[in-house]
């Protein structure tokens, strides 16, 4: 037996005393005992409250038998495909494979099936007709009621009902988690398990389901993109946990699914106690073999502050799942677990990241959120931030201060990344001048995703004279610490309301920064999202106003060339874009100019070039995404974009911020 794991097989189970499980908890991902994994985490408060839960992560889905390691369950299977999606897991945002699984002993792909909470369950029903089966996760969870799928571009149903499951524990399930296992536990049948918050629940009785709004059913929604519009809006303005009403869809005009409000945010002693788990704070040792898992990586040596965001932005699935209200650990509890970091032999000095999904939010947005819940009908920070948000940094800036004091800790960086909104919204500059003193080491990553207006209306971003602004000020207190560092923005190509010209206006304003972007996100329609519902619709759902869509792949190929029009494989995608936009000013030998002429028959260097790699070559702008996730977005079911980028700075142009 490893001692301090859960079980991972029936002999530590019976090393344990153990004859049988209260929970078998199966998981796509391999098995990582630490506070950013979800499945770590709903095992952990489980036990906590004294169920005994195996752990069966990444088991052969095209072997029943690989299910059955634990017999079955005496309350019940718990199913998730890990921390991320298992399809954008598995494909780029050009459906292209990927070569490699972060969350995977030695990164080898293909250790979980496409779509692998539906498989896992499935697979569990071959020979557990009648086991109880609760699937969670964030794949469970942005698809718990009928969504548009990228992937087969289709509306699929509720996958409550591909899965076979009986129950959906949504969003972040410490408090539906336990009181399901209470209620399994207690000896009620999971079909009559209906009331609990932050799960979803199938019933053929529409006479059963009380104080709720009917979603258009199924049927209309796989008919009509208004129909899906206007069902999405009704499911987005229902996330809030204070305000929120039980929402259900009818299929086939028999099966109901219900989705109950979501689960109260916890609190910051709740918050604490769950960081305090006695997690083992590294992958199961059967992996070392293997090189152990790569997403563990930098993980290791951060420290999520909290989940939930009142950032909002359209293309984002946190408030779908963690909300909009923000949940904050206390300082005691960091610090706690920034010293179980410093003592661990292996530690470098280097604590990687304090944050969250926004590293700097602490706390709700306004006084009122946690009485009567986040406004339905308006953002906190957009268009402008709400006259009654609270913005104040001084109690993060505070808890920096104690962790980088700490004995043992070289350097504290911040790689959450912060909404310099937000920032700009506060009168006392005193956080970025910490940030950049003590946090940055060379460059600061924040995320304009576009510079153009009309682009960042439809992501739910500040205009650009916003981070104009913030620019400004990065560069004035980096002036006055007599620090050399740069922005590095991410951004974002053919995202919903993005059309060529847009493009080229943020063209434009790289050439004017004087580096390029190495690598660039197209916008990947993943479950849970506005922008998602606005890319396959044509509308936005929150305001039925239309929106153009480039869906276009050739279309796509060139927005992503304009954000790197140096590369010499992307110059004609990028006079191909210039002259149908009639934007010849930009080809020529000029400093506003993107790219020079070519002589006939000539390629970027100067040499002869075939004919007949044209095409070719204009085609391979069409690339692979880069999807950022890191764990505190994450939170315990979460993920999202991986910080993988970089930049280089082309010369020593000066740069100019228009």
């Amino acid at each position: 037996m490893y001692e301090g794991f859960l079980p991972i097989n029936k002999e530590d189970m019976l090393e344990r005393g153990w004859t049988q499980p209260d929970f078998v908890y199966v998981s796509g991902d391999a098995y990582v005992d630490h506070s950013s994994f979800g499945p770590a985490i709903i095992s952990r408060v489980l036990e906590a409250h004294g169920y005994k839960v195996a752990m069966l992560p990444q088991p052969d889905w095209n072997n029943p038998e690989s299910v059955t390691e634990f017999g079955e369950p005496r309350l019940g299977f718990l199913v998730s495909s890990g921390n991320m999606d298992s399809m954008v897991n598995h494909y780029t945002v050009a459906k292209k494979h990927r070569k490699t699984d972060a969350y995977t002993p030695g990164g080898v792909m293909g250790k979980r099936p496409d779509r692998a909470t539906t498989v896992y369950c499935n697979l569990i029903r071959k020979t557990y007709k009648h086991t109880p089966i609760i699937i969670g996760g964030i794949e469970a969870s942005l698809r718990r009621l009928s969504h548009y799928d990228y992937w087969s571009d289709s509306i699929r149903r509720s996958v409550l009902l591909d899965s076979g499951a009986d129950l959906i524990s949504y969003g972040m399930g410490e408090h539906s988690i336990v009181e399901i296992a209470d209620a399994l536990n207690s000896g009620l049948a999971v079909k009559d398990i209906t009331w609990i918050p932050g799960t979803v629940y199938k019933t053929r009785s529409e006479d059963d389901i009380y104080d709720a709004v009917r979603l258009p059913d199924f049927l209309e929604i796989k008919e009509s993109k208004k129909k899906y519009a206007e069902s999405f809006a009704i499911q987005y303005r229902n996330t809030d946990p204070i305000s929120a009403k039980r929402v259900y869809e009818c299929y086939d005009g028999a099966m109901f699914v219900v989705q109950n409000p979501p689960s109260l945010p916890l609190t910051e002693m709740e918050m604490d106690d769950v960081y305090a788990l006695p997690f083992m704070r590294a992958w199961h040792p059967i992996y070392d073999k293997d090189g152990g898992i790569p997403a563990f990586g930098e993980i290791k040596e951060s420290i999520t502050q909290a989940r939930g965001c009142f950032g909002e932005c359209n293309f984002c699935a946190i408030t779908m799942h963690q909300g909009r209200i923000v949940q904050a650990r206390s300082h005691e509890s960091v610090l706690k677990e920034a010293k179980d970091i410093t003592s661990d032999p292996e530690f470098k000095g280097y604590i990687f990241d304090i944050g969250g999904p926004t590293a700097e939010f602490r706390g709700p947005a306004c006084g009122k959120q946690l009485s009567k819940g986040a406004c339905v009908n308006k953002k906190c920070l957009w268009p402008e931030p709400c006259k009654n948000l609270k913005v104040d940094h001084s109690d993060y800036v505070k808890m920096l201060r104690e962790v980088r004091s700490l004995p043992g800790v070289k350097k504290v960086f911040v790689r959450s990344g912060f909404r310099f909104d937000y920032l700009m919204a506060d009168p006392n500059k005193e956080f970025l001048r910490e940030i950049c003193k003590y946090h940055v080491s060379g460059q600061m990553r924040v995320a304009p995703e576009h510079v153009s207006d009309n682009v960042l209306k439809e992501m739910g971003k500040p205009g650009v004279s916003v981070y104009n602004s913030f620019v400004k000020e990065f560069e004035k207190i980096n002036k006055e610490l007599g620090l050399n560092q740069y922005i590095v923005p991410y951004l974002m190509s053919s995202h919903p309301g993005s059309r060529l010209k847009d493009a080229i206006t943020l063209a434009e304003y790289i050439r004017d920064m004087g580096y390029i972007p190495e690598q660039v996100q197209d916008f990947y329609p993943t479950p849970g999202t506005v922008s998602t519902a606005m890319y396959y619709t044509g509308l936005n759902p929150l305001t039925m106003e239309e929106v153009y869509v480039p869906k276009n792949p050739h279309e796509k190929a060139m927005q992503r060339a304009l954000i790197q029009y140096r590369k010499p494989e992307n110059y004609e995608l990028v006079k191909e874009a210039l002259l149908k936009e009639h934007r010849e000013d930009l080809i020529g030998f000029g400093p506003e100019c993107l790219i020079r002429p070519r002589k006939p028959q000539e390629d970027a260097s100067g040499g002869r070039r075939p004919e007949k790699k044209h095409e070719v070559t204009g085609r391979k702008g069409q690339g692979r995404s880069d999807v950022r996730h890191d764990s505190h977005r994450s939170g315990n079911l979460n993920s999202e974009r991986a910080d993988t980028r970089k930049t280089s700075r082309g010369g020593n142009k000066k740069k100019i911020i228009r």
